[in-house]
């Protein structure tokens, strides 16, 4: 069985540590759980390992979030991914800090890096784990909030919430999505 597990986030060292770039540190801490390395490969860095006999793919776009569709479509087609075998992982301004929701399908809501994806694999049905990075900003501020790094306070239990969000795809994985769902929402 073989999965792709995606992290959301922009390439280039001013987006390092972000709150738009979660899904990329999520990957980077998964990657290293399982002494992995990525590589730059067409439109995506690619690392791939396998956990229990299961081949894990993941990768993290070299496109921008809001480009994200085109590189997921290439490598769905290219490992030959089943749909319910992705997991997207993004951030979420609609949840709490450091809360997860995962979920089977649906829209965009309003994450330009859904859209695409959506656009691209003309369908929304596929898992994504959803990060909360909260909504503390004032009026016309969301893009410098989600584009700006995480507070003091906030990276205080970062890397507890990461290893969380390692510990659900894992269970994606081995367990399915609706048991990680039990268990994790």
């Amino acid at each position: 069985m073989k999965y792709l597990v995606v992290g959301l986030g922009n390439i280039g060292e001013e987006y390092t540590g972000t709150r738009h770039n979660i899904g990329f540190s999520i990957l980077d801490t998964l990657n290293q759980r399982h002494k992995s390395r990525f590589n730059l490969e067409k439109q995506a860095e690619l690392s791939s390992f396998s956990l229990k006999g299961k081949k894990i793919h993941l990768i993290k776009p070299s496109n921008y979030v809001n480009n994200s569709g085109k590189a997921v479509n290439f490598w769905v087609q290219k490992k030959g991914i089943n749909k319910e075998n992705i997991l997207v992982i993004l951030d979420d301004l609609a949840l709490p800090f450091g809360k997860i929701r995962i979920k089977k399908g649906g829209s965009h809501g309003g994450h330009n890096g859904l859209k695409s994806i959506n656009e691209y694999l003309s369908d929304n049905n596929y898992p994504r784990l959803r990060f909360g990075i909260g909504d503390s900003f004032s009026q016309g501020q969301q893009s410098n909030y989600v584009l700006g790094k995480f507070n003091n306070e906030e990276k205080k239990d970062l890397d507890l919430h990461i290893e969380e969000c390692c510990d659900a795809i894992e269970s994606f994985v081995l367990q399915g999505l609706e048991k990680t769902m039990n268990t994790y929402n």
